[in-house]
């Protein structure tokens, strides 16, 4: 089954059946013709021959099951979307959609890129992602202000074995200043009482649980939801070293037993004078890893 989402007015044709869908999808409402004139309400679902409609919001409404979906998409809901289909089960064949230029080439950005960000990180986590083609501006009419880009993406299977809610805090923090040393981001004020709340309130657990560990989904957050909540706009266009990520306190935290236990982490793995830019998969997973073996959590 191919999911086609079309948020313009534009039309498909099939033959076999004489059907022309008229689809305005998002906000707009949905009109779908045949040759009757009929008019769908909302919230119907209308199918003829191979054609499968529904009329709604893509962001709110429960997605059928589908092997490929073909989107051109309104540009502001690039990274919810994105992070909806990726969240979908079962998991999709492939998704090829067309975003912003910018937030597309963030979507494929690799280690060292000048876009490389939490975005692409978190996605490439989840799906191996390829771009096909840039299609320029003035390929429509009236152009747009900006350029746009094809993009593949096909979910990993199996789903890497990583609480997303922890993978994505510890990403967060090391994206705040992508281009600072990973040991002067985790030095900052505001980081080390966030991850020190966290390590307390785990070890209160534990021993409330007689010493059992307790990191199962149930105390650090569901594995499975792959929602990524960002600050910045959706298209990517704005953000441009760590605005779609929690604000720092410039203030570095004086010495104690936590920041000690936090900083030994960093130089066990040699992170401490490393950079998130430069960081690749396999470099988050395993300071993830790291901090997780001292007890240290991010969710």
């Amino acid at each position: 089954m191919v999911k086609r989402l079309k948020p313009l007015r534009g039309f498909i044709k099939e033959r076999d059946v004489g059907v022309e869908l008229q689809i305005r999808l998002n906000l707009e409402k949905l009109v779908v013709r045949n040759h009757g004139g009929r008019e769908t309400p909302e919230g119907e679902t209308v199918t003829w021959g191979c054609w499968f409609v529904i009329q709604g919001d893509v962001l709110k409404c429960d997605l059928p099951y589908f092997d490929i979906c073909v989107a051109n998409i309104p540009y502001q809901i690039s990274s919810p979307l994105t992070f909806k289909l990726l969240n979908h089960r079962p998991l999709f064949r492939c998704a090829v959609i067309m975003f912003q230029r910018e937030f597309a080439m963030r979507l494929v950005a690799q280690p060292g890129d000048t876009l490389y960000c939490r975005l692409s990180v978190n996605t490439q986590l989840l799906a191996r992602v390829s771009h096909l083609l840039k299609v320029g501006r003035n390929n429509f009419r009236p152009p747009p202000k900006v350029d746009s880009s094809v993009v593949r993406i096909e979910p990993r299977k199996p789903t890497p074995s990583v609480n997303f809610k922890e993978w994505d805090g510890l990403v967060r923090i090391c994206f705040t200043r992508k281009n600072k040393t990973i040991g002067a981001i985790f030095k900052q004020k505001r980081v080390l009482s966030i991850l020190e709340k966290n390590y307390k309130t785990l070890q209160a657990l534990q021993s409330s649980q007689g010493n059992q560990m307790a990191t199962d989904a149930s105390v650090l957050g569901d594995s499975s939801e792959l929602t990524m909540e960002t600050d910045d706009n959706d298209d990517g266009g704005d953000d441009v070293e760590d605005d779609d990520d929690m604000e720092m306190d410039d203030g570095e935290a004086k010495g104690s037993d936590f920041k000690d236990k936090v900083l030994n982490v960093l130089r066990l793995g040699k992170y401490e004078d490393k950079r998130s830019s430069k960081l690749a998969q396999a470099d988050f997973m395993h300071l993830l890893s790291l901090f997780n073996q001292a007890g240290i959590h991010f969710s």
